[in-house]
């Protein structure tokens, strides 16, 4: 039962924000492009939630790696079924870091604005026992860089069940030679452009694997945030509105590219999902101090050059993967 009550005197009750922010979330989480705006709109007015910007780097790779399904080059290689599938495990999982993460924001939000932590609403949204109690230890301490990594942490073990471990997606798509060849290939890189050109990033290998996902997302932490390039990223993210498309950094190379990936409202209907009514919490009491240590860092995240030998490797796997497929 929502605690109905006023906050304050002349204040909003539980029940009033829990009902906006269900509609914010609702709204935001319409799609790619929406979420992504939706992060980076939030750390303009919460820069110290770090994790908000870096969620909104990320999306805009979930987006370009979307669209790539409707390009020339994977339209050649795959199906339309395992396209399809593709984009669905994309979608589901930025729907689903989207709806989870986001009302913890918004809670954050009216915390500051009331002036009173009001994480126990976090129940009602079913977010895991674990961020309560991170949320709190910030609220009290503000250790920025501990809620950035926390929140990796969260997003990842969020999608672990219903996406990665989902029977249809791992049967019909991570068991599949496409897959496994592209994952061995590294074609799995999260790219932070800059509008000189230049390319910054980091791959991972096993996708699958929950803590090679999350030490992918402290890295890129670390490159967005400590690496020296954060107002590059910055003005680039803030010049250049996210479409999906890869040509969204594609245009800012020195030498004139075509575009080869459509927008994404263009290439895609809205979706519509359901929630998860028994979701389950994903933290148990188990230690998670293995997750909070520093990353290793590689020592080359400069990618440009890396990245388009990796997009000829691509085209070449393309051709091949259509021949095969053509008999």
């Amino acid at each position: 039962m929502i605690n109905s009550k006023p906050l304050a005197k002349n204040s909003i009750s539980d029940q009033e924000i829990i009902t906006s922010i269900v509609n914010t979330t609702r709204k935001k989480n319409y799609d790619n492009i929406s979420r992504t705006k939706a992060y980076q709109d939030f750390y303009e007015l919460h820069p110290e939630i770090k994790w908000s910007y870096l969620a909104s780097m990320v999306s805009r790779n979930a987006g370009w790696s979307m669209t790539d399904l409707q390009g020339e080059w994977f339209r050649k290689a795959l199906g339309m079924d395992q396209r399809s599938l593709l984009f669905m495990i994309y979608e589901r999982a930025n729907w689903t870091i989207f709806q989870d993460a986001y009302p913890q924001l918004l809670l954050y939000e009216w915390s500051k604005k009331l002036n009173k932590p009001l994480f126990y609403l976090f129940d009602f949204f079913q977010v895991s026992q674990f961020m309560l109690k991170e949320w709190n230890y910030f609220w009290c301490n503000k250790q920025t860089n501990r809620l950035l990594t926390a929140l990796i942490i969260n997003e990842q073990n969020v999608i672990q069940v219903p996406v990665i471990n989902n029977k249809q997606y791992k049967s019909l798509v991570f068991k599949k030679n496409p897959y496994k060849i592209q994952d061995m290939l590294h074609f799995s890189t999260v790219i932070f452009p800059t509008l000189s050109g230049e390319l910054f990033g980091f791959s991972v290998y096993n996708f699958n694997n929950l803590t090679n996902r999350i030490e992918l997302g402290k890295r890129l932490a670390w490159l967005l945030f400590s690496a020296g390039l954060y107002e590059q990223f910055l003005t680039f993210s803030r010049s250049v509105p996210h479409t999906g498309s890869r040509y969204d950094y594609e245009q800012t190379f020195p030498e004139k590219i075509k575009r080869e990936t459509p927008l994404l409202r263009t290439a895609y209907p809205m979706v519509s999902h359901s929630i998860d009514e028994k979701k389950q919490d994903w933290f148990h009491g188990q230690n998670s101090k293995k997750w909070f240590k520093e990353p290793k860092i590689p020592k080359n995240y400069e990618l440009t050059n890396w990245f388009r030998h990796k997009q000829d490797q691509l085209h070449l796997l393309t051709l091949l993967q259509e021949y095969w497929r053509n008999g």
